[in-house]
């Protein structure tokens, strides 16, 4: 998948286009049931042992289950429903200091003792290209453990019938509200995954996401100009109660938006997103210039994402991703001088793996690491990386930071992104005292359209909704906005961030990178931030 799909095609089409990745199609009654705990820790025994007798000094299997349920409407048509399974072993081992990886799909013991051998043997033939061995930072071993997604309600248990009933309303609420055109989707995913190696971990996860995007769109029919809004949802890692719209987690913005926390209401957006594409129709196109900008956690996620997360994974600063998806600015001589001063002292960024309903929290990553919080820029310094178990001393760690992950049994394990968010303001401040101080700005909430360069230093983000801010009051929505950035000037220009009260998260499940590309599923967190003096561009201009 090329980077910038990774957030939508649209989010339908995108749905759509991973269809064929995900497995076998099954029933829906398949989706529920999982493999029995026992046969699991045999299966690995019996790799690890073929493994060692096979001359690997190391041994870690990874037994996945992962099912997903894709159900696709357009206005009073259901377009598709999809159930997918993809069931293997992927066993990887180091043998003569070397790295090897094998998988299969046929769970027998002598077909997963097979790919052990076949692993250990590719492992050795590496090893001749090899210059230094392996540096495998230590983890101990927690022997036999589970964690699970904290759900209230198993989304592959909810029948087909009820998802079908709520996206067809949803799409009539959006017609009926002035929408021309509606898209809706519920992406459901549950990842059954054990982990087990020589270090002595015997791990079984259960892990539960969603997804409810939609696009609705509105037409002028006498001049043929269209304007669409997407849904303010977020991938979460939760079960069905996502969808329940509790009150308490919605949240009125500045403009009449409203958006949402740890719950959302979707026929309520699909309503508001009608009247605002409408609105759109007739919003002033924006004057280029330099704007304070105030920015939602529904758009400023993908900021963070693609200017902070990225160049802070320490594969891609040590040049590992240049042949895909560039290096970093990030280098390790600023991290090194301890004085890099990545943003304001407004801007502490955490990476954390462990954060309840996000897309990357799990117990254990796919090295068998217990998961954790850190810190990436503190007080708008630079302090860390994101480190895997081979890559930690590199960094003079003790202990890998627990974020490896592989998107299938059938994929290796390499540093993903964790969850990487922006820290709340410690004073009380909510998006509607923030507009209050600004002279000539821009509230933008959802994400866009973006680009960023190799190194993830200059960076081009659009959005969904745009407000004018005049003297501490929004007047008007606002067309055609997009803000160029550099990384170190744009953190450094953060003079605010709302307090906890306004925390929330957006993500992607389609972070790209790898060769073999590979998806990662992952979360950003913040409050309400302003941002100074900002170079503000209008995408409607014409360049001929």
């Amino acid at each position: 998948m090329q980077r910038r799909d990774f957030i939508k095609a649209s989010g339908i089409g995108l749905g759509v286009l991973l269809l064929p990745a995900y497995g076998r199609v099954i029933a829906a009654e398949e989706l529920v049931g999982k493999l029995d705990v026992g046969l699991k820790k045999r299966l690995a025994d019996t790799a690890m042992t073929a493994a060692k007798a096979d001359g690997a000094t190391y041994c870690d299997v990874r037994i996945g289950r992962y099912l997903r349920q894709f159900v696709i409407t357009r206005e009073d048509k259901v377009q598709n429903v999809v159930n997918t399974e993809s069931t293997g072993v992927g066993i990887r081992v180091i043998a003569n200091g070397t790295w090897g990886f094998a998988a299969s799909s046929d769970l027998s013991a002598d077909s997963v003792a097979r790919a052990a051998r076949q692993a250990v043997q590719i492992a050795k033939a590496n090893s001749k290209l090899t210059t230094e061995p392996v540096q495998l930072a230590p983890t101990e071993g927690v022997g036999e453990v589970s964690w699970a997604t904290p759900i209230v309600k198993n989304s592959m248990e909810v029948p087909i019938k009820d998802k079908v009933d709520l996206l067809l309303g949803v799409n009539a609420a959006a017609i009926k509200a002035g929408a021309d055109f509606v898209n809706s989707m519920l992406f459901q995913v549950n990842e059954q995954k054990y982990f087990a190696s020589t270090d002595g971990s015997y791990i079984d996860q259960d892990i539960h996401r969603i997804w409810a995007p939609m696009t609705v769109s509105a037409i002028d029919k006498a001049t043929g100009k269209f304007r669409s809004r997407d849904g303010l949802s977020m991938p979460m890692g939760m079960g069905f109660e996502y969808l329940d719209g509790r009150k308490e987690d919605k949240v009125s913005l500045p403009g009449g938006v409203v958006s949402y926390g740890n719950s959302y209401d979707m026929l309520e957006d699909a309503a508001a997103a009608a009247k605002q594409a409408r609105e759109k129709l007739k919003a002033r196109s924006v004057k280029p210039g330099k704007f304070d900008l105030v920015l939602d956690p529904s758009h400023l996620w993908l900021t963070i994402h693609e200017s902070v997360g990225h160049p802070t994974e320490l594969d891609r600063v040590l040049g590992y991703e240049a042949n895909y998806a560039g290096t970093s600015f990030a280098t390790l001589d600023k991290w090194k001088s301890k004085t890099f001063k990545w943003g304001s002292d407004k801007v502490t960024i955490v990476a954390d793996k462990t954060q309840k309903h996000s897309l990357g929290a799990v117990g254990y990553d796919d090295e068998g690491v217990k998961t954790q919080r850190w810190d990436l820029i503190k007080d708008g310094i630079l302090v860390n990386y994101q480190a895997i178990r081979d890559q930690a001393h590199i960094l003079g760690l003790e202990h890998s930071q627990g974020c490896c992950y592989a998107d299938s049994w059938s994929s290796v394990q390499f540093q993903r992104m964790a969850n990487v968010s922006l820290e709340p303001g410690k004073q009380k401040l909510s998006p509607a005292d923030m507009v209050k101080d600004v002279e000539n700005g821009i509230y933008i909430v959802g994400d866009g359209s973006f680009s960023i360069d190799q190194q993830r230093y200059n960076a081009q983000f659009g959005g969904q909704l745009f407000y004018e801010i005049k003297n501490g009051k929004i007047t008007e929505m606002i067309e055609d906005v997009a803000y160029q950035i550099r990384t170190p000037e744009f953190w450094n220009a953060c003079v605010a961030v709302c307090d906890q009260s306004d925390y929330r998260m957006g993500g992607s499940f389609f972070d790209g990178k790898g060769q073999p590309g590979q998806s990662s599923a992952v979360s950003h967190g913040s409050s309400t931030a302003r941002f100074n003096g900002i170079n503000v561009i209008n995408t409607a201009r014409s360049l001929g």
